[in-house]
């Protein structure tokens, strides 16, 4: 139970990492504040996850709006009187394309929800978080490090590697108040988005969709994708008392991928 007694702020949470991270905030004893854009995917997964909503709170929460932000993690102290964590999935990815195509109106969108949008959310949450220390973990992307050769999605690798930047100035900024700040790094992730990438990719090519994973799985050291549980349960870890000495890291979630 590595959340016994605590409070998570979790932004982003629709059907993929986000649910999943909550559910391991809950299944490890923790709390969950749940905040997406939309009410009603919020409700029905609060009401899935824990259906007497004994440990769990949700507000519509738009992280490029910071009344929105501020009135998130006031939920969370008002409904369960602390902070303990908050773990960062509320993104933008769906963008793509490179630097010669670029709508850079629409790169700024991006940088404005991934990059200010979680500083904006975190801030929102340090007055908790420094009454008695904590986590602020964000999940960021492979890509950010090590460019994909098929997909190109140059915003968002270029707003998620400032984020991890942002994160190694935070976790000296605020590791005198005892908050540690990390980063979860997923690879090719399997859930919802990369099954709908291998799905499409197999129509298109006219393939099974097992020869469209194998090609992804066959960079890895091992011989499955990182699945959404697993980076949850990454975050879940580093949201936790067992992370106590961890601050300004990176950790990768992707088989190994090379």
């Amino acid at each position: 139970m590595l959340l016994r007694g605590r409070t998570v702020v979790v932004s982003g949470v629709g059907a993929g990492l986000g649910r999943r991270i909550a559910g391991a905030v809950l299944r490890d004893g923790g709390r969950a504040v749940l905040g997406a854009r939309t009410e009603r995917h919020l409700a029905a997964t609060a009401g899935e996850l824990d259906p007497g909503g004994e440990r769990t709170a949700h507000r519509a929460t738009d992280i490029t709006d910071e009344a929105q932000c501020e009135a998130l993690a006031h939920l969370a102290v008002e409904r369960f009187g602390r902070i303990d964590a908050v773990i960062h999935v509320a993104a933008r990815d769906t963008c793509f394309g490179g630097l010669a195509d670029a709508d850079f109106a629409v790169w700024r969108e991006v940088v404005e929800v991934n990059l200010l949008g979680t500083l904006r959310m975190t801030r929102a949450c340090l007055p908790a978080l420094r009454e008695r220390g904590g986590a602020v973990v964000i999940i960021g992307t492979q890509s950010a490090v090590a460019a994909p050769s098929h997909v190109r999605q140059t915003a968002y690798a270029a707003s998620k590697g400032a984020l991890t930047s942002a994160m190694l100035s935070l976790a000296r900024e605020l590791g005198p108040d005892r908050i540690r700040v990390n980063t979860v790094v997923p690879g090719w992730m399997w859930g919802p988005p990369v099954q709908a990438y291998v799905r499409a990719s197999a129509r298109a090519e006219g393939v099974p969709e097992s020869e469209v994973l194998g090609r992804l799985t066959g960079r890895m050291a091992l011989p499955d994708l990182a699945s959404d549980g697993d980076v949850a349960e990454a975050a879940v870890f580093l949201a936790s008392d067992r992370a106590r000495a961890i601050t300004g890291q990176s950790l990768l979630v992707n088989a190994g991928e090379r």
